[in-house]
Order: structure tokens, then C-alpha cells, then sequence
């Protein structure tokens, strides 16, 4: 399978108390509201160049909308709904025009699991800047991490009909395997497919300008009053610092840096045993990854399971 998709560009919530989340994301988390709707915002992170990283809409149900992700050319997009079409997946719209900030070429389908994701091409480039020393607001979007009740299945999916390569995996001698790492360009992964009760949104991480500004947003989330699961430490496979909280909604959030860029042509996937400390946290200073740590995680079932998001 050739790859069509370059990149992540953002992840689209959908949450109750829209006004707590909409303070969270654009003051204690550090990204910029970039516009707003009734009922919708889109907000940016400033030392990235799309148009936004992450959308939140006021519902009454919690929900993950959809993850888009990046292609090259308006040809990239036909292509790969043709493939998908004749793949036997479900669109729920065909290419052509994308009306949310920055505009674009685009559609949408529902993954194996149902959730929905889009795919762009040609969407307008945001005005950002490099983000100076000291400053811990994140520079992009890094990566997210999805729940599902069968991981094979979902990275068999996701291998298949969007090009996606594994990186590595996390697996235990009591659990079998547990996380997949997914990747679409050289950075260790985009996605992550983890292996949980019901599919759901595990986590959205931000990438931070280095060791420094991740501790100093991880404070500054921590002292505002905001429940930390984990962190700080710094995983094995990825090589990526970690720290996790909870949105006020409990949505995982997890600011991280200096995430693993990889040589594609030579790497070959680990299998790692997450049950040895050193796997999850290379320094030892998170608290110790247990089944408490890992069900916060597994967020609410999700009712958006195929069912399209209405905007």
C-alpha cells in the first residue's frame, strides 16, 4: 500500500460543558482560539501551520467527532477515496470542498471501529511563529491515541486502507499485546490503537519546544488544579517524555517532547514488555503505571460510534 497521508492535523471534540473546556484549551493548556461559532471553536497551536489542532463543539453527549489527517494533492484525495470506495468502506461524504478554517479538498469515512476521520489536501497555511525559550505552550499537535476492543483488528484497518506502519508494540506476559504504535511519515507515530472495554478516545497529545518548557507547562497544568494521571517520565518506545492529565471533561491530554524520529528504511518493530518499569518510564520519576493509572484512560464509551458528527 502506497501512502497517501503526510500528517496529523487535528482531533475534533465534542463536549457538554463547552465553556470549561473552551478555558481550558485556550488558557491553561496554552493553545489560541482562532474562531468561533455557536457552539464551535477552533483552536490553534502556535509554532504549527495548520489552521488549528483541535475543534471543540458543544453537545450533550461526550464525544470524539473525528480525526483528520493531511495529504499532498486534491489527487492524494480521490485517490484514496476511490481505494477506500472499492475497499469497501463507508464514506460519509465525497471529496470536495471543506468548509472549517483554511478551507481544503476533503472527505469523510468511518474507521473499522466507526469513529470518523477526514482526510484534506490544499488547506490554507496558518501565519505561525518559532516558539521561544521558556515559552511551555505547545509548538504542534503530536500524536493521538485511540481505544479499541481489538487492536489487531484496527491495525489491520488502518495498514490496509490508509498506508499506516507499525513502530513498535507494547504487549505483557498476562495481557498479550496492548499498544500499537502507528506511523505515516518518520516520526516514531501519529497514532496510537490501545487496547481497551470499548472504542474511545485514549489521548491527544502536544508537542512542547523541549525538556524545559514540557516541565514547566506540566507545572503550570498541575498547579491550576488540574488532575495529573502520569508523568513526568519519559517512555522507551517513542523515546518521548510523558506527562498526562485530564481534561475537564476526562479527556487525556498529555504534553510530551522530543518524540523518536526514525530511519523507515531500516527500523523494524520492538515488542516491548510494559510490565518492566523501565518501558513505561526510561527515569523512574512518574508514578508507576498501574491498572488505576491505565482505566483512567479508557475514557467514556463513546456514543459517536458510527454515527457522523453533525458539522
Amino acid at each position: 500500500m502506497h501512502r497517501l497521508l503526510t500528517h496529523l492535523r487535528h482531533v475534533d471534540l465534542a463536549v457538554p460543558d463547552y465553556d470549561k473546556q473552551l478555558a481550558f484549551y485556550s488558557g491553561i493548556w496554552g493553545l489560541t482560539k482562532v474562531a468561533e461559532d455557536t457552539g464551535v471553536s477552533f483552536l490553534a497551536a502556535e509554532g504549527s501551520p495548520e489552521q488549528y489542532v483541535v475543534r471543540l463543539r458543544a453537545t450533550e453527549e461526550k464525544r470524539l467527532d473525528l480525526v483528520s489527517y493531511g495529504a499532498a494533492h486534491p489527487a492524494d484525495v480521490d485517490t484514496l477515496a476511490e481505494e477506500l470506495l472499492s475497499g469497501g468502506v463507508e464514506l460519509i461524504s465525497r471529496p470536495g470542498r471543506v468548509a472549517t478554517p483554511g478551507g481544503g479538498y476533503g472527505f469523510r469515512f468511518f474507521d473499522v471501529d466507526g469513529r470518523t476521520i477526514e482526510v484534506s489536501a490544499d488547506v490554507a497555511v496558518r501565519r505561525h511563529r518559532k516558539i521561544e525559550e521558556k515559552e511551555a505552550i505547545p509548538v504542534k499537535l503530536s500524536h493521538v491515541v485511540l481505544n479499541s476492543p481489538d487492536v489487531n483488528r484496527t491495525r489491520q484497518w488502518y495498514e490496509t486502507h490508509l498506508g499506516f506502519r507499525l513502530s513498535d508494540t507494547l504487549s505483557s506476559p498476562d495481557m498479550g499485546e496492548v499498544l500499537h504504535f502507528m506511523r505515516i511519515s518518520d516520526q516514531h507515530h501519529s497514532m496510537g490503537i490501545a487496547r481497551g472495554p470499548h472504542t474511545s478516545l485514549h489521548h491527544v497529545s502536544f508537542e512542547m519546544r523541549g525538556i524545559d518548557e514540557y516541565m514547566r507547562g506540566s507545572g503550570r497544568v498541575a498547579r491550576a488544579g488540574f488532575r495529573k494521571i502520569w508523568g513526568p517520565g519519559r517512555h522507551l518506545a517513542g523515546d518521548n517524555t510523558f506527562t498526562y492529565f485530564l481534561d475537564p471533561h476526562g479527556n487525556t491530554v498529555e504534553y510530551t517532547t522530543e518524540l523518536e524520529l526514525l530511519d523507515e528504511d531500516t527500523w523494524h518493530p520492538h515488542v516491548y514488555d510494559f510490565s518492566r518499569p523501565e518501558v513505561t518510564d526510561q527515569w523512574g520519576t512518574a508514578n508507576p503505571m498501574n491498572e488505576l493509572v491505565a482505566k483512567e484512560s479508557f475514557n467514556d464509551p463513546d456514543p459517536g460510534v458510527f454515527v457522523a458528527p453533525p458539522v
